[in-house]
């Protein structure tokens, strides 16, 4: 936890030796990084959803070949 802490306190020292508008851009990608992960969070969800609704179209026995691919 230390460790994590000591990173922590490095990242803010160097974001206060950057410009404001260089601040701004690690802001925007800090922003970016967490949607995306809220995006790829939300995909995996709907694709756990979606598997029982498809179920009985991608199980069947004219499909089973594609199961050892």
């Amino acid at each position: 936890m230390a460790t994590e802490r000591n990173h922590i306190r490095e990242l803010i020292d160097k974001l206060e030796t950057l410009p404001p508008e260089r601040v701004a851009e690690v802001e925007d990608f800090i922003d970016f990084i967490k949607q995306r992960d809220q995006d790829r969070q939300l995909t995996h969800v709907a694709t756990k959803v979606a598997e029982s609704s498809f179920h009985k179209v991608w199980d069947n026995p004219d499909d089973a070949v594609y199961d050892a691919l």
